[in-house]
């Protein structure tokens, strides 16, 4: 494989407010717990990818910012404080690598060889033209991508994956099922279990799960 060359941006909400369509899916694991878990083990894979050459966090919570530190990731504040598109817009002017990904904060069954295959498609596709990867649903978006001097330009939000075809970037559409798994609802972390979770989000479905009746 060539040089890493990609930086990735993964924007993380303040976790008292982030996926909250989850809220009460694992009865007595905090709700702060879970979020944070969810971008930890993405951020995970993103560092483990060996496409990636920077790993940058964009947030204002003092938890996650340790965490992507410590992982090794540089953390960004959420200056523009306007939702997720301006903070993988900031995020994207502060890389420092040629290519630029955009990608949701909430993948933790995603594994390092799904998401370098679909940064190398990018990377092999049409010159100078952004590429995004829909949710599996298909109405989402789960990755965006530009080369080298072309603007990131994120339309992330319900109904993104028209939203990004409609601005001009082109789809990926390969076999990446770990990439695709965003969760949002507890049948999405269901799902994402049976691909297989990180360790983080794995042990606090372990901790909430009901235990088994012995009568």
């Amino acid at each position: 494989m060539s040089q890493p060359r990609w930086a990735v941006v993964v924007p993380v909400k303040r976790l008292a407010a982030a996926k909250s369509r989850l809220r009460g899916a694992l009865p007595g694991v905090p709700h702060e717990e879970l979020a944070l878990a969810l971008a930890a083990d993405t951020l995970r894979a993103v560092l483990a990818c060996p496409a990636v050459a920077e790993a940058l966090v964009v947030t204002d919570d003092a938890r996650v910012a340790a965490a992507a530190r410590a992982a090794g990731a540089r953390v960004l504040r959420d200056e523009p404080d306007a939702g997720l598109n301006a903070a993988f817009r900031h995020g994207a002017v502060g890389t420092i690598a040629g290519w630029v990904a955009g990608l949701t904060a909430d993948l933790p069954a995603l594994r390092p060889a799904e998401l370098t295959g679909a940064l190398l498609a990018a990377q092999n596709g049409p010159s100078g033209v952004r590429r995004f990867v829909p949710d599996a649903p298909g109405g989402g978006t789960v990755l965006l991508t530009a080369p080298p001097g072309v603007p990131l330009d994120p339309h992330f939000g319900v109904g993104s994956a028209v939203a990004h075809a409609a601005s001009g970037a082109l789809p990926l559409t390969g076999d990446w099922p770990s990439l695709r798994r965003d969760v949002d609802t507890a049948a999405d972390l269901t799902a994402a279990g049976r691909l297989g979770l990180g360790p983080r989000t794995a042990a606090l479905v372990a901790a909430g799960r009901p235990a088994r009746s012995t009568s």
